[in-house]
């Protein structure tokens, strides 16, 4: 084998088993994750064992759910979420098309209002030039389609694995006693610690199908089981490394905006808080686009349905922005604390009753027998077998 060939088959790797990982975690990880906002909403509350137990049993969930998502949409040869779910749904897709909507609008909102606080936080400028910046940069990636959101999923991966890693060493090493001490002295572990992790868990899943569009790599139904088991520990890693670091400060980080930036001050290493700023930026850049690209894929599809055209960049870049103007509106409006507090969980409960539960019952049967229902959906009368 050449050397030219052995690139070109590692990258057809990362693409069909990594990259879907990435991508999920890109959307995920979103204003509330990276700034710990989240973490301290749905999981400190139970301690640092039982938030731990939580982060772990929604890793599981995210998992379990991505392999399922992946093997439906290959089986019903979907790539954007408005196929995905006429397959899944039926007529009753358009149920998910609101939810899904409520759910872009709110993240949106959180990334806007996220990235206004660290603005001010890093450099104390207004929080709306922070917002504004970020509309403005979630519009110019978006707008150059599937092979720019790809890029900036992988390469801000990169940064944004190494600063949660150093983010741990320096934990360790400034407030590491601290960490062993908030492990060594916790108190009982609350009996509804599943609740933080299935709630968390299933406002972020539809984060599976969001990314559907990088599936496209897939060559087979085994590439699709690979890729989703490792999209949950891809995805949670760096939330696992934050939450531990948080633990030296319990209780009082539960009730910071930006526990992220309350932990940064302690480390007092002013180089590295910038860095660790920037790259929080970063990651709402990463799930802002994801959750726009979304749109403009469900939008390109029946654009070129109706028209015979590709959505064009120019396109793509207007409706980002205009999606984007109202989402961070409701930023400015609400602020980052309440819209997680209040909008996520209602988000979940629907989330689970409009995707998750009819996921894992029909969506199960239809991939073990084959059966479709939709009008995008494949040869309802092919082999009942999973294709290797």
């Amino acid at each position: 084998m050449t050397a030219t060939t052995g690139t070109l088959e590692d990258a057809s790797l990362f693409k069909r088993l990594i990259l879907p990982g990435l991508a999920f975690k890109a959307v995920v990880i979103g204003g509330g994750y990276a700034t710990g906002r989240e973490i301290a909403e749905f999981f400190l509350p139970a301690g640092p064992w039982g938030g731990l137990a939580a982060l772990c049993l929604a890793t599981l969930i995210w998992s379990v759910v991505c392999v399922v998502t992946f093997l439906f949409a290959r089986e019903t040869g979907t790539r954007d979420y408005r196929g995905f779910f006429q397959a899944l749904l039926g007529r009753g897709w358009i149920v998910f098309e609101c939810a899904y909507a409520c759910f872009i609008v709110l993240i949106l909102a959180v990334y806007g209002a996220a990235a206004g606080a660290i603005l001010y936080a890093a450099v104390g400028l207004a929080p709306v030039i922070g917002t504004l910046l970020l509309m403005v940069a979630i519009a110019a990636v978006s707008a150059f389609g599937n092979s720019g959101v790809e890029r900036l999923f992988a390469y801000v991966s990169i940064l944004l694995y190494g600063a949660y890693a150093l983010f741990l060493v320096f934990a360790l090493t400034s407030f590491g006693d601290r960490i062993s001490l908030g492990f060594r002295s916790a108190v009982a572990t609350p009996s509804d610690w599943p609740i933080g992790g299935i709630t968390y868990a299933g406002y972020n899943i539809i984060g599976a199908v969001v990314i559907l569009p990088v599936t496209r790599h897939f060559t087979s139904s085994r590439d699709a089981v690979i890729a989703g088991i490792a999209a949950g520990p891809l995805a949670m890693l760096p939330a696992i490394l934050f939450f531990i670091c948080m633990c030296a400060f319990l209780p009082g980080i539960s009730h910071e905006v930006l526990p992220s930036d309350f932990l940064l001050t302690r480390l007092d290493r002013p180089a590295f808080h910038l860095l660790f700023q920037l790259t929080i930026f970063a990651a709402l850049l990463e799930s802002g686009t994801g959750g726009v690209h979304a749109i403009n894929e469900r939008i390109s599809a029946a654009w070129l349905t109706r028209r015979g055209t590709a959505l064009g960049r120019q396109a793509r870049a207007v409706i980002a922005l205009a999606l984007l103007t109202m989402c961070m509106l409701l930023a400015q409006h609400f602020g980052l604390v309440a819209l997680i507090a209040r909008g996520y969980r209602l988000l979940a409960g629907i989330l689970i009753l409009v995707y998750v539960a009819p996921l894992l019952t029909r969506g199960v049967y239809s991939i073990w027998t084959g059966e479709h229902i939709a009008s995008g959906s494949r040869d309802r009368n092919k082999p009942r077998q999973l294709r290797g």
